[in-house]
């Protein structure tokens, strides 16, 4: 995996197997649906050593201790667990689960006003718990921003079950300036944008903090697209627990990100390190619910670093030099 990202990474599965899981959903129901997870289990416990690897990276971090092959296969499990129930939760079909909802008082005042509100969530746990909303405030405008280009067999299959809800993402697979735009009319129009920000794309500009006892990397832009229409921030967390019980939760961020040009890597680099905190936080109250299954802290490549050849350096530089370049 070394030198790999996670955008680099294929689908594990392909459209058959999405459409296969999808049928036994629909005609055998939420129970006979769940024994699927199993030989998904096992299929990326033995094919896909990259997602293997990284699951045990984290999990040793957020453990603190080796993770056994028990405890990454229940990572694996939690979050194909959770795939499923988005078939669900994106039909309507809530009636199944158990969402348990914390800090709605923060979102409310928001709401209540029709104020514009930048939703701040991650791959940790589902953000289609999000849905749950919608059942006590029909009215709610929701729109999430989401690479419709990334795991196309899935957005493909998801966008099949209601196609109401395909029509509310705004595409972020679009250039940056007609993203902010898209964010912008939506925001004034007084709808809540849900975006993760907990995963900078290949050559994304991005800010380091301490997450989990080491640096890793979260994208720069939501932070500056807050800072720029100057809406208030929530983040959002909807943490699987088992069964059918998800907890979502939500906590205020910012009444408004400001962020002044001339101090702006320190503003961003002191919001981003708050934010992984409460990432963290959240991480380790739900620690298996982590769904970043790619060499999230780059430890692949710093191993790589050292095991390089110390002289292949000078020797590149005299072919150069020897060729004219």
């Amino acid at each position: 995996m070394s030198g790999e990202h996670w955008k680099q990474r294929p689908e594990g599965g392909g459209r058959f197997a999405f459409r296969l899981i999808g049928f036994i959903a629909r005609r055998g129901g939420r129970s006979i649906a769940r024994l699927t997870l199993y030989p998904i289990v096992a299929y990326f416990l033995i094919v896909r050593g990259p997602e293997r690897r990284a699951s045990r990276d984290y999990l040793t971090r957020v453990l603190d201790r080796p993770p056994r092959l028990l405890d990454i296969a229940r990572h694996i499990h939690t979050f194909a667990a959770t795939i499923l129930d988005r078939l669900y939760m994106l039909s309507g079909r809530m009636a199944p689960f158990d969402v348990r909802v914390g800090g709605l008082d923060k979102l409310e005042p928001y709401l209540d006003r029709g104020q514009g509100v930048l939703l701040f969530g991650s791959h940790l746990g589902s953000f289609e718990a999000l849905r749950v909303l919608s059942r006590s405030r029909p009215g709610l405008k929701l729109r999430v921003v989401f690479d419709r280009g990334h795991n196309p067999a899935l957005t493909e299959m998801l966008d099949a079950l209601d196609p109401q809800i395909a029509r509310t993402v705004i595409d972020a697979g679009q250039d940056g300036p007609s993203i902010v735009f898209a964010i912008k009319q939506a925001t004034d129009e007084g709808a809540i944008v849900a975006l993760l920000v907990d995963r900078a794309a290949p050559h994304e500009p991005h800010t380091t903090a301490s997450f989990l006892g080491a640096p890793a990397e979260f994208p720069s832009a939501p932070w500056l697209i807050a800072a720029a229409l100057k809406v208030p921030v929530v983040l959002a967390f909807g943490l699987y627990r088992g069964g059918a019980r998800y907890d979502l939760v939500f906590e205020t961020f910012s009444e408004g990100v400001a962020i002044e040009r001339h101090n702006r890597p320190a503003i961003l680099a002191a919001l981003v390190q708050r934010y992984a905190e409460r990432l963290q936080a959240q991480a380790r109250s739900a620690p298996y619910n982590w769904f970043n299954f790619y060499d999230f802290w780059h430890a692949d490549d710093a191993d790589q670093a050292l095991h390089v050849d110390p002289g292949a350096d000078a020797r590149r530089r005299v072919a150069a030099r020897r060729s004219g370049y």
